[in-house]
C-alpha cells in the first residue's frame, strides 16, 4: 500500500509545473560585460513618440551591440520576463505569433535596437492580439541561449512561450 501511495505521489509531482524563475533584464547581461554606450536613449516619455515616429522615414537605426555577451547559465531555465512586444509575424487572425521581447517601449522600431543580450526572440502558438502591443506583457517559457537574427535586430536569447499575459505592476 505504501509503495502505491509513494508511486502516486511521485507521479503527481511530475505533473505539477514548477513556478518559473522571474528574471529582470539586467540578469541577461553577464556581470563582467562591458557597458554599452547608447547612441540614443530608450523612449520612456511617450510624449516624444511623434518625434520618434517622424524619424522612421529615415534609414533604420543600427543596433548598438549586435553580438553582446549572454549568460550561458540561463540556458534551459523556465523563466518569466516582463517586456514589450515587437511583432515579426502576425497570423491571419490578427495575433502576433513571432516577436522580439524587449525591455522598453519602442525598441527596434522607434529607437535603435538594444544590445542583443536585451532581446529575446519569442515564438508562440497562443499569440498576442495585434492591437494590444502598446502595453507590457509577462512571457513565460524555457529560455534558450541561442542567437537569432531578424530584419529588425539580432537577439541573444530565444523562447517558445508557454504563457503570455498582461504585465501588472504590484508593489
Amino acid at each position: 500500500m505504501f509503495r502505491h501511495l509513494l508511486f502516486a505521489a511521485l507521479l503527481l509531482a511530475g505533473t505539477v509545473r514548477a513556478e518559473p524563475r522571474e528574471l529582470s533584464w539586467s540578469e541577461l547581461i553577464p556581470p563582467d560585460a562591458p557597458p554599452v554606450a547608447y547612441s540614443q536613449a530608450p523612449l520612456h516619455d511617450l510624449s516624444q513618440l511623434a518625434d520618434a515616429l517622424a524619424a522612421e522615414s529615415g534609414p533604420p537605426a543600427r543596433q548598438q551591440a549586435p553580438a553582446a555577451p549572454v549568460v550561458r547559465a540561463l540556458h534551459g531555465q523556465q523563466v518569466r520576463l516582463p517586456g514589450y512586444i515587437v511583432p515579426l509575424e502576425v497570423s491571419e487572425a490578427g495575433r502576433v505569433t513571432d516577436f522580439l521581447l524587449v525591455p522598453y517601449y519602442g525598441a527596434c522600431i522607434h529607437v535603435p535596437p538594444p544590445p542583443s543580450n536585451q532581446i529575446v526572440h519569442v515564438s508562440s502558438t497562443q499569440g498576442v492580439p495585434l492591437d494590444a502591443l502598446y502595453q507590457p506583457f509577462w512571457v513565460e517559457g524555457q529560455l534558450r541561449v541561442e542567437p537569432s537574427s531578424s530584419e529588425l535586430a539580432e537577439a541573444g536569447y530565444q523562447m517558445a512561450a508557454d504563457r503570455i499575459y498582461p504585465y501588472q505592476y504590484v508593489e
